[in-house]
């Protein structure tokens, strides 16, 4: 796929204006409160993977209206003092599949928690566990458009929710450094890894790849690739409905999330994506903490002839060496 977004000099001053829904805080600020009324950790179960450096526990906790949601919580074996920990979230159509799967983190000395996508799962990977009860608002059958003219109805609401109660489940959960949370995805992983960032207090670093849900005008614009071009699709058929579909995104958006958040940030994209267009991830870098006056360290890295892959294993690489220092955790001697 040849570049198609703008040059990388103008995507390094790429900062959109937004069009910025006047109840965003409230809106985001009362969904969080009626998710709080319920205990966040239901059960963790230890499980047998076959695996004998890391320990994996089968973990459920309560997400959007007290909602089970399921998760794995992974540390390397034998570990005592409180760990560091990274929550990561999957991709768009994937659930969290099966426990050894994602190796990388806990590897690398952190305890890591990978949360299910609710009502997703069934399109790449290894399957879900998660439901989502509430999917019955108007809208099309991807996760793009549930609930898609309503933000209140939005499938991104309760996953959004989630990754937040994701935060608060991870510091509930024993050998862990509640000081020391990271949030981490790629694609739709990273737009509600950035949405966790605006929303989560004391967070301690963020690692986004390729975030979806960024600058989401313009993408409807740049790409027919999914999951944009679902709404698009969907938008084709029910015409006249674009004011409340946009209304709906615009409570979604990342850069929005973005703005306030505060943790140090690293972020990875490939200018040739054509799936979450690089703009988008651009958009977020560049207008990242601006509202919360924290001025936090953070840099990204542009993979000029790569796609939706972006640095690929290069990058985790990346990843690993900044999280580490970020999050003082012990590098191995070599």
């Amino acid at each position: 796929m040849p570049a198609f977004d703008l040059p990388l000099t103008d995507l390094e001053r790429y900062r959109p204006d937004l069009q910025e829904p006047a109840d965003f805080d409230e809106f985001w600020h009362d969904t969080l409160k009626e998710a709080d009324e319920y205990e966040v950790l239901v059960a963790c179960e230890p499980v047998e993977t076959g695996l004998r450096l890391i320990e994996t526990w089968d973990v459920t906790f309560r997400g959007f209206a007290g909602d089970p949601v399921r998760a794995w919580f992974s540390r390397p074996a034998g570990a005592g003092e409180p760990l560091p920990a990274v929550v990561e979230y999957a991709g768009y159509g994937r659930g969290r599949g099966l426990p050894h799967e994602r190796l990388t983190w806990a590897n690398a000395g952190y305890a890591h928690l990978l949360m299910d996508n609710r009502g997703q799962g069934d399109q790449y990977g290894n399957g879900g566990a998660t439901p989502d009860p509430h999917a019955t608002a108007p809208g099309g059958p991807g996760p793009a458009v549930r609930g898609l003219l309503s933000p209140r109805d939005h499938h991104y609401r309760r996953l959004i929710t989630d990754a937040v109660r994701a935060v608060e489940a991870v510091r509930a959960l024993p050998g862990v450094d509640g000081a020391r949370i990271a949030a981490v995805g790629n694609s739709q992983g990273g737009g509600l890894a950035l949405a966790v960032a605006g929303l989560v207090p004391g967070l301690a670093a963020l690692l986004v790849t390729a975030p979806f849900l960024c600058s989401i005008r313009r993408a409807l614009d740049l790409t027919d690739a999914a999951p944009y071009g679902e709404i698009t699709a969907y938008l084709s058929v029910h015409r006249g409905a674009e004011r409340a579909a946009y209304d709906t995104l615009a409570h979604m958006e990342g850069i929005s999330f973005a703005r306030r958040a505060h943790a140090p940030a690293h972020f990875g994209i490939g200018l040739r994506d054509t799936v979450c267009p690089p703009s988008g991830a651009y958009g977020a870098f560049n207008r990242y903490a601006e509202l919360s006056g924290a001025g936090p360290r953070k840099e990204i890295h542009p993979y000029p002839f790569n796609g939706h892959e972006g640095g690929d294993a290069v990058h985790v690489r990346r990843q690993l060496d900044w999280a580490a220092e970020v999050l003082g955790i012990d590098r191995p001697s070599v």
